[in-house]
Order: C-alpha cells, then sequence, then structure tokens
C-alpha cells in the first residue's frame, strides 16, 4: 500500500488495523495472522517499533478476536489461582484509582507525537459534535479565559473583581484604554471585553462617561429649558424631527458630537429627519384626502383594480415617480 521513510515497504493502511475475521493482518508482510506480536520476531520487529513506525497505539490489540479471548480466559483462570497476579491486579487497580497511571501516562506521552491512529480517532470524533455545539464550546472556554484575567488584574491591584477596579479608576477620571495599560494589557482590552466580562461594570462605565461627556452640553441645554441632554435630545431629533446639522447649529456643537451624544444616550439616529418627517406627513395628508389610512392601502387598491400609474397620479393630483416611491417602500 505504500512505502516508509526508510524505504520499508507496507501491506496495512496506516494508523488502521486490518482484520480478517479472526486474523489481523500484518503491516510488514500482509499476512492475516492470529498474532501479530508473536509473528513480529521474524520480522526483527518489537510491538513498539511497529506501534510508532506504522501510526498506532501503544496499547493497540494486535490479535484477532479468537486469540484475545482465549488469552483473556487464561489470564483469568491465572487471576483466581495465582496470588502474584491478583496482587498485580490490584496494585494497578489502586494506582488507576488515585490518578497515578494517567499522570505517568501523561509524562511518558509529553513531547511524543500523536500516532495517526489517535489523530485519526480525534478527527472522527470531532466530525460527529455539531458545529454549533463546537462554536458555543469555544465560546465558553474564551469566557472563561477572559473571566481569568480580569479576576487576575483585579487581585493584582487589590480589588475583588474587576467592576470595582474599573469604576474606582474610572471616577478618578481614568479612561479604560489608560487602565488596561496599567493592567498591562492591550490598550483597547476593556473597550473590547469589559461588556462581556461584566454587564453591570461596563453600563456603570457608560453613564459616567455620558455625564462627562455632556458637561459641554449643559450650558446651551439648560438655556433651553432643559434639565439635561437626552430630555433636550428626545425632544428635538425623535419629536421634533429636527436635523443632526439643525440640532448641532442650535447648541454650537459640531454634528459629530451630536450624533455621538444620540448613540451614547440610546436614541435612534434618523439621517435627514426633517425631509423624511416632511415626506411621511405628505403621504399620510394625501391617503386621508382619498379616504384611505396610508398612501400604500390606496395604491395597492387601484393597482388591483387594473388602473394605471397616470390614472392615479390624475386622481391623486401626485406625479407618479412619487406614487411609485412610496409603493416600493
Amino acid at each position: 500500500m505504500g512505502v516508509l521513510d526508510d524505504g520499508t515497504p507496507y501491506y496495512a493502511p496506516l494508523g488502521e488495523i486490518m482484520a480478517d475475521g479472526s486474523r489481523v493482518v500484518c503491516h510488514l508482510c500482509g499476512r492475516a495472522l492470529r498474532s501479530v506480536v508473536a509473528h513480529l520476531p521474524s520480522h526483527g520487529w518489537t510491538k513498539d517499533q511497529y506501534c510508532e513506525a506504522f501510526g498506532l497505539e501503544r496499547g493497540q490489540s494486535l490479535e484477532g478476536s479468537d486469540t484475545h479471548k482465549i488469552r483473556a480466559a487464561l489470564f483469568t483462570a491465572r487471576l483466581a489461582v495465582d496470588q502474584a497476579v491478583r496482587d498485580g491486579a490490584a496494585t494497578g487497580r489502586e494506582r488507576a484509582r488515585n490518578g497515578e497511571l494517567a499522570r505517568a501516562a501523561a509524562a511518558a506521552a509529553r513531547g511524543r507525537r500523536f500516532p495517526e491512529q489517535r489523530r485519526r480517532k480525534a478527527r472522527d470524533a470531532l466530525t460527529s459534535i455539531p458545529r454549533e455545539a463546537i462554536a458555543q464550546a469555544n465560546r465558553d472556554r474564551a469566557d472563561r479565559h477572559l473571566a481569568h484575567v480580569a479576576d487576575e488584574v483585579a487581585r493584582g491591584h487589590g480589588y475583588p473583581d474587576i467592576r470595582a477596579y474599573v469604576l474606582a479608576r474610572v471616577t478618578r477620571g481614568v479612561s479604560l484604554a489608560m487602565i488596561s495599560r496599567e493592567a498591562g494589557l492591550h490598550k483597547d482590552w476593556l473597550c473590547r471585553h469589559l461588556a462581556r466580562v461584566d454587564p453591570a461594570a461596563q453600563d456603570a462605565v457608560r453613564q459616567q462617561g455620558a455625564g462627562r461627556h455632556d458637561v459641554r452640553w449643559l450650558p446651551a441645554v439648560r438655556a433651553l429649558g432643559f434639565a439635561d441632554v437626552p430630555s433636550y435630545l428626545a425632544d428635538r431629533h425623535v419629536r421634533r424631527h429636527l436635523t443632526i446639522n439643525a440640532i448641532a447649529a442650535e447648541v454650537g456643537l459640531s454634528n459629530h458630537a451630536v450624533t455621538s451624544a444620540l448613540e451614547r444616550h440610546g436614541l435612534p439616529v434618523t439621517q435627514h429627519a426633517a425631509k423624511r418627517h416632511a415626506a411621511e406627513r405628505r403621504a399620510a395628508d394625501v391617503a386621508a384626502s382619498l379616504g384611505y389610512a396610508t398612501i400604500a392601502e390606496y395604491i395597492g387598491g387601484r393597482r388591483e383594480q387594473g388602473w394605471t400609474w397616470a390614472a392615479i397620479s390624475a386622481e391623486s393630483g401626485q406625479p407618479s415617480t412619487w406614487l411609485r416611491r412610496r409603493a416600493a417602500s
């Protein structure tokens, strides 16, 4: 089936055991045997050399099913009458129970390349797991890592948790980027991960940040009769449909500052608010004059009756292009 790097030909797939009934195929010569282990001395090989060369796990059985059953029956008989065998079995069970065997196996495998058989088993196991489960497991592992990093940072600075540490520093006017640098992290670590690690801490930081950023707004807002920035923005942009540029001109700030304030206070940002509101009012007035709740109902009803766009335009007194845009929207 192929040739090893040293030129040795093999007659069974690497990382697999080919069984023919109660016999196992030898990788070195292709013969089907009851026990490959007993056959290996004829090739001058040991079992460890054989398993390593052909990608098999060290504990892999190289015997046919019948031979394995015979050996198991013989061992059971010896276990019943041979005290030394019983003592050895009891010692092995105790080492397995207290984890000594697992630790010894891990130490022996450290630095050793996984055999092909083990890698194939791992691939088969992974392909049987749903992608959603793998993705969720990866997210959970990432969350645990982030929580561990946050706890280490907080304890390293003498705080019980990341929330207490961050709020103490933010109260003193320190930014999240500076806190991240103080902790030995990337400057954007807290900006990216604080909401995932501690949502309550992120909300508290956002509220404090909003108050700090609103300081320059307060003189203009209070002069217009509003107690705070959110109520002013809600009145101007949401209820009265003033544009961002109009609000910026009214308070003497940039349009970028207005957009940032709307997002900071959780208010919807509507581009071209005045024009869109005027268009909606126009559509509502036209529909009401024709006896319909909405312009869409009017256009849909006329189109179902077979009216042309020109006829609908003549009846409503509106351009056909405007009617088409309203129907599409």
